[in-house]
């Protein structure tokens, strides 16, 4: 049975799931978004029948070990037979500078070791085309295997025989392979020696990036595992920030809730930064950047989206993978996603918050002035039109629109953080201007949000509801963490939405019917909340809880099972690993006090 006890390789252009089997069973191909050549993870049926999946099988193993490399996104496992014969997979999409410039191709690299004894392996190497309804075709040359029938053809270059890739039949494993898999072009050098250069160089762009980070002194892995989760994620061609490298990992058991996360949601991506930012790694926001301002120059005085393609695709109309059928058989697999058409009036609030750091960094080699800013206050503009207007809301409610105060609070942001921008610039005309919207917008938003039968900030405007996205009003400075109010939301947040240790989004009714799954980030806030309340210990307790729901290799999905404990929902989630870094770097000892 499938499961999310999988590992992530990537290299900022592609990325692959790998299960504990060493079987790479998710991999778009040439990048996050394209058709998955390896999709066995939302196919159904036996899998040694199955195409769409390459694997690597150890005759009689008894035993399997899997890490990732130190400070690294290279995966490794190991594997041991009953008569103690054993091998390595080392796993990991090439990452590095080489003459002065990134060498990131669209490529993974396999390396099989030989560790002990005499083992006898099998590759099992069976790409898929048109999104699992047919094996590759394949062509054969004299070191290399071609797999074609999608829109780009991969390239399997190895030192391994030819013959033991196309008829998969077992062989000793003497010393080495090397599989090179990649652009249709032949590669310049020995396999073993390029894929030898290429795992040195990797693994020392990774440790290096690493040691650049400003970590917490407490749950320094954490952090680090996310962070480098986060960084792959990030697209380099353009700069946008994918939610996740899956599609249709059902939020809950048979919900339907599968959805399409290979985009770039302007949300999601704001705290991609913030969270990266916050460890020094600040050049993902300038990439981000880019990406943003070349949004608004494509959408002139249009509204915004809430979620675009990585190359800042505006039509991303949803389709079903008719051929695959879905994480444990839970279908429909969708492609695309309708949420680019709706209102989502937080999108002004992300869009800015997202770029105002890069105004206060002197550390920039390109700081932003006031060209962007002017481009940032058409964002400021719609805003202040849209704060109080009906929308969809974070939760993207396909069913309904209302006034959502988590849209009004992201609009309030935008104007606020303009303000000091501007004040940063020396425009004091412009800050005035932005303030005081601000300011007007603050008073109405505490006015129809706050519920005095609750004593509770709400859901909406004059509602009677909440939901999670309102223990963000401290983190985003709408409020104090002082404010009584602050406090006696998050006391009515708890009552409602607490399941166990966990929290749900929210619990109502909505176009799939009452949520059964805890939406981790939510959970995650939480966290940040009470620490901002002054209950760390409570704090630190929740998130070691959360802790002990990651994956054996520090990956979190979207969702988790309150009562199971089990993950659910697209993986890895950015959402999830954001929070990660959030609680550790809020709830972790300082560093002069840690000895």
């Amino acid at each position: 049975m499938r499961t999310l006890d999988l590992g992530l390789i990537g290299n900022s252009r592609t990325s692959a799931l790998i299960d504990r089997n060493a079987s790479i069973i998710w991999w778009c191909y040439p990048q996050f978004d394209s058709d998955p050549i390896c999709c066995s993870l939302l196919q159904d049926g036996p899998e040694e029948d199955a195409f769409g999946s390459i694997g690597i099988e150890l005759d009689g193993v008894a035993a399997i070990e899997q890490q990732y490399e130190r400070n690294s996104a290279v995966l490794q496992t190991r594997m041991r037979d009953a008569a103690g014969n054993g091998i390595e997979v080392i796993d990991f999409a090439p990452r590095f500078y080489h003459h002065g410039r990134l060498f990131a191709p669209s490529m993974l690299v396999r390396i099989v070791r030989r560790t002990a004894g005499r083992p006898r392996i099998a590759l099992r190497v069976r790409p898929a085309a048109n999104y699992g309804s047919m094996p590759a075709e394949v062509r054969c040359g004299t070191h290399h295997v071609s797999y074609g029938g999608s829109l780009q053809t991969m390239r399997l270059t190895t030192d391994a025989a030819v013959s033991a890739i196309t008829h998969e039949r077992p062989f000793f494993l003497q010393d080495s392979i090397t599989l090179l898999m990649g652009p249709d072009e032949t590669v310049d050098g020995a396999p073993r020696e390029v894929g030898r250069s290429f795992y040195e160089s990797t693994l020392g762009y990774w440790q290096s990036w690493v040691r650049n980070l400003a970590i917490p002194f407490e749950w320094q892995a954490v952090v680090i595992r996310a962070a480098i989760t986060l960084k792959m994620n990030a697209f380099d061609d353009t700069g946008a920030i994918v939610a996740a490298v899956t599609t249709s990992i059902p939020e809950a058991p048979h919900s339907g809730r599968n959805w399409d996360y290979r985009y770039c949601w302007l949300r999601d991506a704001y705290f991609v930064v913030n969270a990266l930012n916050s460890l020094g790694a600040t050049d993902t926001m300038e990439h981000y950047l880019e990406y943003i301002l070349n949004i608004i120059a494509d959408t002139r005085d249009a509204p915004l989206q809430p979620v675009y393609g990585i190359r800042r695709e505006t039509q991303l109309d949803e389709s079903i993978a008719a051929a695959l059928a879905g994480y444990r058989g839970m279908g429909p697999v969708r492609m695309g996603n309708l949420a680019y058409r709706q209102v989502q009036n937080d999108v002004f609030g992300s869009a800015i918050l997202a770029s105002t750091h890069a105004f206060f960094d002197s550390r920039l080699e390109r700081p932003p002035g006031r060209l962007m800013f002017a481009d940032l206050e058409r964002l400021g503009e719609q805003a202040v039109r849209s704060y109080k207007v009906p929308d969809a809301g974070i939760w993207e409610l396909r069913g309904s629109q209302r006034v959502h105060t988590s849209s009004s609070i992201m609009c309030w942001a935008a104007c606020d953080r303009l303000g000091s921008i501007a004040e940063r610039l020396g425009l004091s005309e412009r800050a005035q201007y932005w303030k005081q919207h601000a300011e007007s917008m603050h008073a109405e938003i505490c006015e129809a949000a706050w519920n005095r039968d609750l004593n509770s900030f709400v859901s909406t405007f004059h509602g009677d509801r909440v939901d999670a996205s309102l223990l963000l009003m401290a983190e985003v400075q709408f409020l104090e963490p002082s404010d009584p109010r602050f406090a006696a939301t998050v006391r009515t947040i708890e009552q409602h939405l607490r399941r166990g240790q966990f929290l749900l989004r929210y619990d109502e009714e909505d176009d799939f019917g009452r949520p059964e799954t805890a939406f981790l980030v939510c959970t995650l806030w939480w966290i940040l909340a009470l620490a901002q309340l002054g209950e760390k210990e409570r704090a630190r307790e929740l998130f070691e809880n959360v802790l002990s729901k990651c994956n054996h290799l520090g990956l979190l999905a979207e969702d988790v099972a309150p009562d199971t404990g089990e993950l659910w929902g697209n993986f890895p989630q950015t959402y999830s690993m954001v929070g990660l870094i959030q609680c550790a770097a809020r709830l972790s000892i300082t560093w002069d006090k840690a000895y």
